[in-house]
């Protein structure tokens, strides 16, 4: 047992994931009375559910605890690059939401769903519920609250508690993290048992929703990358931004595709960073630091898949309320966890806004777990390349505030001269 165990956990999870997919598909079509395999999915959602509140929690508060105090002009840029490319990031995902409005086919729950009649509504449930406890939230699955007192929190421990009491909170934060990766190792029973339950209700049918639900996700974040993000550099610096792009693209969002964790993508940008000549005591705290708030990707993932979640339920939902949902998914995205599947944790939070229940929310994180094989690598991708691409336009920026040279400007013109 113990080299099976051993031989699973070596096992690419992508692999196994869709290995788990196929039986489930194979078992729903030719085997439909065998409900047992259900128990398997229910089980997933169920830890999920159970740890999401605490990850949120723990992550955002050590986060905030532990980012540095009187950081300079470059990181007061790169702080900006990282958060205006993650709300507009949002927001582009919210605009083609409405232009390609995608429902996704949800196990129907016992609990009524009302949805919200105003936006009134929602702002005064929003602040009802960024003003409760914090021991409720936590119990309740209230992210909205969860997020509230974990700013607080982390930012008045930031000021007043000592070094190792920061060292306390990143341990936690990094035994938290591993539980929800001993979870994760146990997606492919649980993908088995979540597509065996919707095949057996719709069919193949299914995966028509899913396609369009990936291609959504997919467009969004080539846009995102090729289109935004260049373009908030080059207004910046005045400069050709595709050259830096796609070195960025090449040597970490290519890693980060594969691994799947802007956390383990961290070692490869700094080096990359070290070749792109940017000084070591700047990228060294910029990179963990885009690892945790520059989430273009996760914010996408989280406006989509609850914009998709709104309209499959009949929630109507106004122009006001997109754009409050865009700051709620840029905030939540700045709370996901640096590995593998960590954004989608965050999207029970902004289906909250909407009213719509935690189970009908981890169902739809049920989803992006099914078609995370290609939603969490290219959300990696783009996270981890915006976090040195960023990194290195805010150095680039003072640099030629101050008059100085740009090693890698000048030898791009250099072989354009040759």
């Amino acid at each position: 047992m113990k080299k099976v165990f051993l031989w699973y956990l070596k096992t690419p999870l992508i692999l196994r994931i869709i290995v788990g997919l196929i039986f489930g598909v194979i078992l729903g079509l030719y085997l439909p009375s065998a409900s047992f395999v259900k128990i398997f999915g229910d089980v997933f959602v169920g830890l999920l559910k159970a740890i999401a509140p605490i990850l949120v929690f723990v992550l955002v508060i050590s986060s905030l605890a532990s980012a540095g105090k009187g950081i300079g002009k470059r990181f007061t840029s790169v702080i900006t690059y990282y958060m205006v490319s993650t709300f507009i990031a949002a927001v582009v995902a919210t605009l083609a939401s409405f232009m390609f409005k995608v429902t996704i086919p949800l196990v129907q729950s016992e609990q009524s769903l009302v949805p919200p009649s105003s936006l009134y509504e929602v702002l005064n449930n929003l602040l009802n519920n960024m003003i409760q406890n914090p021991v409720v939230s936590l119990s309740n699955g209230n992210y909205i609250g969860i997020l509230t007192w974990s700013i607080i929190l982390g930012l008045t421990i930031r000021k007043v508690a000592s070094d190792t009491t920061k060292e306390v909170l990143e341990d936690i934060s990094s035994a938290v993290s591993g539980a929800i990766g001993a979870i994760i190792q146990l997606a492919p029973f649980g993908i088995m048992g979540l597509v065996f339950a919707s095949v057996n209700e719709y069919g193949l049918a299914i995966f028509a929703d899913y396609g369009r639900l990936v291609l959504l996700l997919v467009g969004c974040m080539l846009v995102v990358s090729l289109l935004v993000n260049p373009f908030i550099v080059f207004l910046s610096l005045k400069k050709n931004p595709y050259p830096l792009l796609f070195k960025c693209l090449k040597e970490s969002g290519v890693t980060a595709f594969f691994t799947r964790s802007s956390a383990a993508n961290i070692p490869v940008n700094m080096a990359l960073c070290e070749r792109l000549g940017l000084e070591k005591e700047y990228y060294s705290v910029a990179i963990p630091l885009g690892a945790t708030i520059n989430m273009d990707g996760a914010a996408i993932t989280i406006t989509v898949m609850t914009l998709a979640a709104a309209f499959t339920k009949g929630i109507s939902v106004n122009i006001f309320t997109a754009i409050l949902l865009s700051f709620v998914a840029t905030l939540g995205a700045c709370g996901a966890s640096g590995v593998a599947g960590g954004s989608l944790l965050l999207i029970p939070m902004a289906c909250s806004l909407f009213g719509i229940s935690a189970d009908i929310a981890m169902q739809v994180v049920s989803v992006g777990f099914i078609i995370g094989v290609i939603q969490d690598s290219l959300e990696t991708a783009l996270n981890s390349t915006g976090d040195v691409y960023f990194a290195a336009a805010a150095e680039f920026k003072q640099r030629m505030k101050n008059g100085e040279r740009i090693p890698f400007f000048e030898n791009k013109n250099q072989k354009r001269k040759k």
